[in-house]
């Protein structure tokens, strides 16, 4: 279980995240949303153990581990996995080769590169990401659909048990949308997943089928539901949730 206790969170000495409580189980997809400021993008980059988010009290934890003191890496060892808003781009480090160097991170096989090659080639087109990509460097020139296209096949290969979807849907079109969308529903169901997907628009949550959903404002989530809690949202605009 991801389990987020009375978290309080600051960023340059400014309070974000306001005793925020929240509880992900293996399976479950958890969609926030919020107006702009909400704290959505800080509760996820806090999670993941970015340096200038901190966190003031309060307890984060992966299955029985206390994370809120971690690092990144131990954070992502321990199965936890952010598909960021803006991927960075690293000219000079081929895609195959940052893929590959996660892969046997993960998985202590002795899997040949040949094999991983091929393999990742039908992942690549599971998600309609051109493999020529996997041999330039990583995200280098790359579109915003392949940006976010890539994120996902990171995920894939990560093999996490968390994943945290930072508004992965902002700068797609329909088709990229729509795949990037079913694939991480398949992927996550498949492998049993938890997934936190942050968003602004309901139209992801066509293809990804929330168990919950969270309004959060002023650094809190104020109103928990169902499906039903998106219609009631689109019709009615953030505002219901002062009510």
């Amino acid at each position: 279980m991801l389990k987020i206790e009375k978290l309080n969170v600051s960023v340059d000495n400014k309070k974000i995240l306001n005793g925020l409580s929240l509880e992900i189980k293996p399976g479950e997809v958890h969609a926030v949303m919020g107006p702009n400021g909400s704290g959505k993008s800080t509760l996820a980059y806090t999670l993941a153990g970015h340096p200038k988010y901190k966190v003031e009290s309060g307890k984060i934890y992966i299955d029985k581990n206390e994370i809120q003191e971690m690092s990144p890496d131990e954070r992502a060892n321990l199965g936890l996995f952010l598909a960021m808003q803006y991927p960075v781009a690293v000219p000079g480090l081929t895609t195959f080769s940052f893929l590959w160097q996660i892969y046997k991170n993960r998985n202590k096989n002795k899997t040949k590169v040949v094999e991983f090659r091929n393999w990742l080639r039908k992942q690549s087109e599971v998600l309609s990401l051109n493999s020529e990509l996997l041999n330039r460097g990583l995200n280098d020139g790359f579109s915003g659909g392949e940006k976010k296209k890539l994120e996902i096949l990171q995920m894939i290969v990560s093999s996490p048990k968390y994943i945290i979807l930072d508004e992965i849907d902002s700068g797609l079109d329909v088709d990229a949308l729509k795949k990037i969308a079913q694939t991480v529903a398949k992927i996550a169901k498949e492998m049993n997943i938890g997934v936190l997907l942050i968003t602004h628009y309901s139209r992801i949550l066509d293809y990804v089928k929330a168990d919950w959903v969270h309004i959060m404002r002023e650094g809190k989530m104020v109103e928990s539901g169902g499906a039903d809690l998106v219609i009631k949202i689109e019709k009615e605009g953030y505002e219901v949730s002062k009510k």
